[in-house]
């Protein structure tokens, strides 16, 4: 009988995947490939990022923190949420300065297209009637908001003004991701409370869901590029 081949120094090379959303410059994120798949994914995503905001605003039990903080800035300036949602991404922006972010085409189509989605889709949505249809907008809303969160982050253009107050923060302070969101989630709902926003059960379920579901999300929606060197 013929002895059987030694696997004793046989070994298989260790498998490295990519990173879902590689670090790239705005530079590297418009050259990259496969932009036409990216760009559509990305105006969806933004699109329906926005409408997501509303039906969470509509269901009356408590939208997430940000949405909190403009819902008072609109009540408080007397503008709509939609402008309200473009004035503090701005404002948001001019805080990367200190913590060296840097924008790309994502991050600039936030601003333009979120707070113009969660208007339009206000002028369409009927009021929930009743605990079930508010129950309905919320749990709606909060699937859809972390599916289509993770569907323009996929697109690989960059994150929004939001996203990137976190990242410069945790590189800045060198403190855990969890800590600098949640500390950052917790003063902005306090804020937007202050001024006239709505805090509620869905606002504390928001903060404990989107982690996990855009993390589920995320890997299944994500464009796969070819391997590019980080900035």
């Amino acid at each position: 009988m013929a002895p059987r081949p030694s696997t004793a120094h046989t070994s298989v090379p260790a498998r490295h995947d990519p990173p879902v959303l590689p670090r790239m410059n705005a530079f590297a994120q418009v050259r990259a490939a496969r932009k036409a798949r990216r760009i559509p994914q990305l105006l969806l995503g933004l699109t329906g990022y926005g409408a997501a905001v509303m039906l969470l605003v509509q269901s009356g039990l408590g939208a997430a923190s940000w949405n909190v903080l403009t819902e008072g800035a609109a009540t408080s300036l007397d503008i709509s949420f939609g402008w309200a949602t473009n004035l503090i991404s701005l404002v948001v922006l001019v805080a990367w300065i200190p913590l060296r972010e840097l924008p790309g085409l994502g991050t600039l189509l936030n601003v333009a297209i979120v707070g113009f989605a969660a208007d339009a889709t206000a002028t369409v949505l009927p009021d929930p009637q009743g605990p079930l249809a508010e129950i309905g907008y919320l749990a709606l809303g909060l699937v859809a908001l972390a599916f289509f969160d993770a569907l323009y982050l996929g697109a690989q253009f960059g994150s929004g003004p939001r996203d990137g107050i976190m990242t410069g923060l945790v590189r800045l302070t060198r403190l855990p991701v969890a800590i600098v969101r949640t500390g950052i989630e917790v003063a902005v709902a306090c804020a937007g409370w202050l001024l006239g926003g709505t805090v509620g059960v869905g606002t504390v379920l928001i903060a404990l869901c989107m982690g996990p579901l855009v993390g589920c999300f995320l890997p299944r929606v994500a464009v796969r590029l070819p391997a590019v060197s980080a900035p």
